[in-house]
């Protein structure tokens, strides 16, 4: 019998490269003509995965979430793996805005990997394990097709394929 062949369906975020966006941001805020005295700002906290930004209206937090976005993109984070929520009213008249970075794949998206791969009728066998799926197959040619189909959806979180023996 031929070898197993597998990869890993996994969601992961380089925190670091995350916290470089944010220090960018927080220069440009910092500097920038139009946001220099606002009182604008962009936190970021490690442990809790969010990305804080507050000010003194929403439209200028708007532009700071804007500004945030662009230095992750240049950073190569991609933009959905990090949710903003909506405004909220903080203490002093300011606004806050909270972005969540999602991490791992939760037991909903896994549940909804693994119901579109046997809907297409492929001939592999998906196992959820935690935060991330194990797809394996005898046939290479097979994991491949199933990458490219998952590369086509959209889960609401970006998707990466690693660990392919």
């Amino acid at each position: 019998m031929a070898k197993e062949q597998s990869f890993d369906v996994v969601s992961t975020v380089d925190l670091q490269e995350v916290d470089n966006a944010v220090q960018q941001a927080k220069k440009e805020v910092s500097q920038r003509y139009d946001l220099k005295d606002s009182g604008a700002s962009v936190a970021l906290d490690k442990q809790a995965k969010t990305i804080t930004v507050a000010a003194p209206a929403d439209f200028v937090a708007g532009q700071v979430v804007d500004i945030v976005q662009s230095k992750l993109v240049k950073r190569g984070v991609d933009l959905g793996s990090v949710k903003f929520g909506a405004s909220e009213n903080a203490s002093g008249g300011t606004v806050r805005r909270v972005g969540t970075i999602v991490e791992g794949i939760d037991r909903d998206t896994a549940g909804a990997i693994n119901k579109d791969v046997k809907a297409q009728k492929f001939k592999v066998k998906v196992a959820i394990e935690g935060d991330k799926l194990r797809v394996s197959s005898p046939s290479r040619d097979a994991l491949q097709e199933v990458i490219s189909f998952l590369k086509g959806q959209d889960y609401g979180q970006p998707l990466q394929y690693t660990n392919y023996r």
